[in-house]
Parts: structure tokens; sequence; C-alpha cells
């Protein structure tokens, strides 16, 4: 009995730990990570820091001067020399640490042994960012941050910036309309598309934007959205005409661009340099952002006669996409297949998307649609999304980079009641006004059917 009394009184003490930190860690990752995963890794970074380096062959041999004053005052041998370490900083996803590199290093060489040092010190990533010549950052990310997606408290936004995901490093990733004016968002059924779509809307429906919409299915993605839309098209018929005005509406912002800088009006539009925000806060132009959501049903005929006005759409959208950064106009093309097989001009609008966002794709050939041509290394990446995590995505840009990113939910109830509270936000532009979708009316509530009387002594 004694020994039983004492297994008990330390063993359950012992289980409870051990039970209540097995449970943080599948539920509660970050608290986790700051109560038991932090100290860990630090004190492993900090006691394993030059033989880890050693191990990775990222450590040089020391300069004749330090050779000679080791020699002097320790007679012991000389050892090489890894990068020199800065403070540790850490955060509530990981730990955040600056290398200034020996002589003879680069970045590449710290990114190529990320996967070593990430098993050597017990996290979850390790992720390489240049900060200046000689100096690199090494992002120690402790847990999964795309299993269940909190976005940074400081991922603010700003105008025409929008913190749409979490990207897999813990940082912010943040649609910024002034940087990749167009984008294309690709994804299979239930991959988190419209969750994508559905963040965007609701951050910009604060900013004085104007927002428009061309949903060809029967709105169902956007309608819920209609008291901050300037203008929606819910099949081809009416898309068919409302780009032909977005063109002219374009056209006359080039006009005033013309006019304001002295340039000849005959001047083509195609050779004017500047943009909208080189003039006076009081003549420029609201931005404006095309939402097109399922943009094959714009390409997809039933019969030969409906190929013309297919056409006419295609080309007002490649015009937009050629010429609309300049007066303010951005589109965010949305699919689940956006191909060359889907027709003419299909190719040459995709060019012009500079923005990429890959979400959970039924095969390969979709994947390529969307990466192929700016990152092949990523096409893999993309393919292996399960289904099970609706939001993970694939963004990449032309510039060749790319990265894994996760929509947090979001309801449409939620995104449509800030939509609702933007709604005076609304520009006046009377081109559009046509093409306002018609708001219903709250529903009136009846009449009781018992009239209430007072209560009396």
């Amino acid at each position: 009995m004694p020994d039983l009394t004492t297994l008990m009184e330390v063993g359950g003490p012992l289980a409870a730990v051990g039970g209540g930190a097995a449970y943080l860690r599948a539920e509660q990752p970050a608290a986790y990570w700051s109560m038991v995963g932090l100290p860990l890794s630090t004190a492993r970074l900090l006691g394993s820091y030059t033989s880890v380096m050693d191990a990775c062959g990222l450590t040089v041999a020391p300069s004749r001067l330090r050779a000679l004053a080791v020699r002097a005052t320790t007679r012991r041998e000389v050892r090489p020399v890894p990068p020199r370490r800065g403070i540790i900083r850490p955060t509530s996803t990981g730990l955040r640490i600056r290398l200034r590199l020996a002589p003879g290093q680069e970045p590449a060489d710290v990114a190529a042994s990320a996967e070593r040092l990430r098993h050597a010190w017990g996290v979850h990533a390790v992720y390489v960012t240049d900060v200046k010549p000689g100096v690199v950052e090494l992002r120690l990310v402790g847990f999964d941050v795309l299993r269940k997606v909190r976005m940074p408290r400081k991922a603010s936004g700003g105008f025409l910036k929008v913190p749409v995901a979490l990207r897999e490093d813990a940082t912010a990733f943040v649609r910024d309309y002034l940087a990749i004016p167009h984008q294309l968002t690709l994804g299979a059924t239930l991959s988190g598309k419209s969750m994508y779509l559905r963040h965007l809307i609701a951050g910009l429906a604060a900013q004085p934007v104007a927002l428009v919409g061309i949903d060809c299915k029967r709105g169902v993605e956007l309608a819920p959205f209609a008291t901050r839309l300037s203008a929606l098209a819910t099949n081809p018929e009416q898309a068919a005409e409302l780009l032909p005005v977005l063109v002219q509406e374009m056209e006359n912002r080039y006009d005033l661009i013309k006019a304001r800088q002295g340039i000849a009006p005959a001047t083509a539009n195609e050779e004017i340099t500047s943009d909208i925000w080189g003039l006076p806060e009081s003549q420029r132009p609201v931005p404006m952002v095309l939402f097109v959501d399922e943009v094959a049903e714009l390409f997809l005929v039933a019969t030969k006669k409906d190929e013309e006005l297919r056409d006419e759409m295609v080309t007002h959208l490649i015009r937009l996409a050629q010429l609309g950064r300049a007066a303010g106009i951005y589109l965010e093309v949305c699919g689940q297949r956006f191909g060359a097989e889907l027709g003419k001009g299909a190719t040459m609008l995709r060019a012009q998307l500079t923005g990429r966002v890959c979400h959970r794709v039924n095969d390969e050939a979709s994947a390529k649609m969307a990466l192929g041509d700016i990152a092949p290394e990523a096409v893999g990446a993309a393919c292996a999304i399960p289904p099970e995590r609706p939001g993970l995505a694939v963004a990449g840009d032309t510039s060749g980079g790319w990265s894994r990113i996760r929509t947090p939910y979001l309801s449409l109830s939620d995104a449509a009641a800030i939509c609702d509270a933007s709604a005076h936000l609304v520009p006046d532009l009377p081109a559009l006004e046509p093409f306002r979708p018609a708001v219903p009316a709250p529903p009136a509530f009846p009449a009781p059917l018992i009239k209430p009387s007072p209560v009396t002594d």
C-alpha cells in the first residue's frame, strides 16, 4: 500500500502534466509552443549552435589574427568560425534570429541547410530571408500555422492592400493591387476559392474603391454583397453589356490623364506611361476592382452564333488587363480551370494576370495553367493540397517566388454584414448606375395578432 500511495502521489501529477501538454499540442499549438516548445528550442539553439553550423558546412576557417590570438591566450586548437549570431527574438509562432555571414558565404548556403536546421533545433520549419548584404534572418516556425489559421495582430493592410491569408512562415499574405494589379485565382469545387474571394471583398468594402462583379453563376457568389457593389452582371448577356461600359470608363480616364499632362489627344493609350495617381486628388477618379467569378462561363458558347459575342467580351477583358492599371482598374479573375482550350484569347488574357493563386485542383494540367509559366517547382506543391484543408493554396507571381498560404474562415453572413455597413462608400459612377444591383428591402415584421393590454391594479 505505501508503494501504491507513493506511486499515485508522484505519477498522478506527472500524468496530468503529460496529458495537459499533449492536449495543448493537439488543440492549442500556440499555447503549447509558448509554454513548452519555445524554451526547449531556445535551449537547443544556444547549446548546439556552433556544432550544428559546423555539421551543416556553414563554418569557415578563422582569420590569421584570430588564430594567433587563440593560440597565444588559450593554447587550444583553433576551430572553424560559424556565422555571428544576433539576439534571439521569440514570437507567438516561433523564433527570429539574424546571422552575419562569414566572408565567402551567401544566403543560398544557409537556405540549403534549412531542413537540417529544422531537425537539429526541433521546430516545424525554418525560412531564410535576405535582409541586407551579409545579413540573413532565420524565421523558425514552431508548429504548423496553417492547420488552424490565426492572422497576425499586426497584419494591417492599407489603401488597396488586403491581408487575405496566412503564409506558411507565419506572416500575412497581403493582396496589394498597386504592386500586382491583376491576379488569377484557380481552384476546384470546395477548395476555398470562394472564401478567398469573400475576404478580398470584405477587405476592400471599407475602402474608397468601386467594386464591380461579373458572376455568371446567376450571382450566387457575389449577390450577397450587392449593397457594396457598383455594378453586377449575373449572366453572359449582362456581362456583354457591362464590359464595354468599363472599357469606355477606362478610355475616359486616359483622356483625363492626357488633358492634365498636356499630352496630344491623338496619342495612343499604350504610349502613356503615367497613371491616375499623378492627378490631383480632387480630379482623381476612384479606383475600381473588377471581380470575375467563373471566368470560363464567358468563354463557353453553345451555338456558333454566340462566338461573336464571346470574342467581343474576351477582347474587352484583354484590353482592361493590358491598359487598366494606369486607369486605376484592377482585375481579380477566378475559375476552376483556365487554359487555351477555352478558346481564342484565353492565353493572352492569362499572360496579363501577374499574380497567381492556385487552390486544390482536380488535375496537374490545371495547376500548370496557374503556376507552370511563372514557378514550375510550385506545380507539385499545388497538386499535393489535401481535400481536408480547404483554403490552402499556393501563391506565386512573375518574379518566380511562391509560398503556401491558407485563408481563415469568414462566414457569408459576416462578410455580407461588412458590405452592408459600408454601403455608404459606394462611389457615384453614373455610367455604372444601370448595372447597380437591386438591394431587397429588409423583411417587415408582421403586426401581432393579439393587441397587448396595459396592466392595471
